[in-house]
């Protein structure tokens, strides 16, 4: 059966997802099926789909599936619990939220098979709405870039983290298609490793130079010279320009400061949320410690050893150069605010 909408992660068929099992890339390629609200947020939680973008539509097509499951007895209602337990599969991406609010909206005085029509057109209507913000982004930001750079980039925002094209993965996509840059630069990101594991495979499918580099080499690359710009993805984009984004994130934008070199934050308008002033508003998501204590499976460290496994961090506002969504782009953000960039 052929999908109806088909993206690099997600596939949506009607009565059932399929994602792309990150977990298992880029050695294996396995698509897992999800049938139930329940299955989308094991899959949100564990990491099997990330990238805020597709972890919202993840969870719009989750709500559908569930109102599918309740058949003609469902309603706004009886969908309440599903809610809860969606959002908190994930608490720092908050286009989770805005998804789910968006889903809410659409079942509102809705029941049975009208609502279950209503929630399925609105999910898919999120995916495809995401897949041409993606190439408004890049457009946007594939313009900022000097030429004839190698862009450094952190964890991974391309077609695998959104509906489509990518966030800051797509500017760079964009900016190679129109000759502006001879490459990239990928950060390890750990202790996920979406840098070594999926934007490389990004890159190298679409054969994109790509040089990987542990997260810790980033002063280096920098100080020689082989950076011309850092291109990154937010999860949440506070009202002063503040940003949570992949844990490290802010370190490369220090870095980025010293070395005077553009540092670029491009997400969709979606994860602006004018109701946090500022980061310190903003939830970060501990992870268990297990994730920093191996990698796939294999002890690194004391199986008792205390870890802080943050998964994101806070980039202050005044650091970031520019902020780039599908609505435009605002530069020096600490001094000229997002509101603009805000979903409208």
């Amino acid at each position: 059966m052929e999908p109806l909408i088909d993206s690099a992660a997600l596939r949506w068929y009607g009565t059932e997802l399929a994602l792309l099992d990150q977990r298992r890339l880029p050695g294996e390629t396995r698509w897992l099926t999800v049938r139930d609200a329940d299955d989308a947020a094991v899959a949100i939680r564990e990491m099997a789909v990330r990238g805020a973008p597709a972890i919202g539509i993840t969870a719009a097509y989750g709500l559908a599936l569930a109102a599918r499951q309740q058949g003609r007895a469902c309603t706004p209602e009886k969908l309440a619990a599903t809610v809860r337990i969606l959002g908190q599969s994930r608490p720092t991406a908050v286009n989770l939220y805005h998804a789910l609010e968006r889903m809410q909206e659409a079942a509102l005085h809705l029941h049975g098979e009208g609502l279950i029509d209503a929630l399925a057109r609105e999910a898919e209507a999120i995916h495809r709405e995401d897949q041409a913000m993606n190439r408004r982004l890049a457009e946007h930001g594939a313009a900022l870039l000097p030429e004839g750079i190698q862009v450094y980039t952190h964890c991974n925002t391309g077609a695998l983290a959104t509906g489509g094209h990518g966030t800051a993965l797509g500017v760079i996509r964009s900016a190679w298609q129109a000759g502006r840059i001879e490459g990239v630069i990928a950060g390890e990101t750990r202790p996920w490793l979406q840098g070594a594991r999926l934007t490389t495979w990004e890159l190298m499918n679409e054969r994109i130079p790509v040089t990987l580099v542990v997260d810790s080499a980033a002063a280096h690359m920098m100080a020689s010279g082989q950076v011309g710009a850092v291109v990154v993805g937010a999860d949440r984009i506070a009202a002063n320009g503040d940003t949570a984004n992949k844990i490290g994130t802010c370190t490369l934008a220090i870095l980025a400061r010293h070395y005077r070199l553009p540092f670029i934050v491009a997400a969709p308008s979606s994860t602006v949320d004018l109701e946090r002033p500022d980061g310190r508003d903003i939830r970060i998501e501990q992870r268990p410690g297990e994730e920093v204590r191996s990698i796939q499976g294999v002890a690194i460290a004391p199986e008792n050893v205390k870890v802080a496994n943050p998964a994101f961090d806070i980039t202050p506002a005044e650091l970031i150069t520019a902020i780039v969504t599908e609505q435009g782009v605002v530069e020096r953000p600490a001094e000229n605010g997002v509101a603009s960039l805000a979903q409208g």
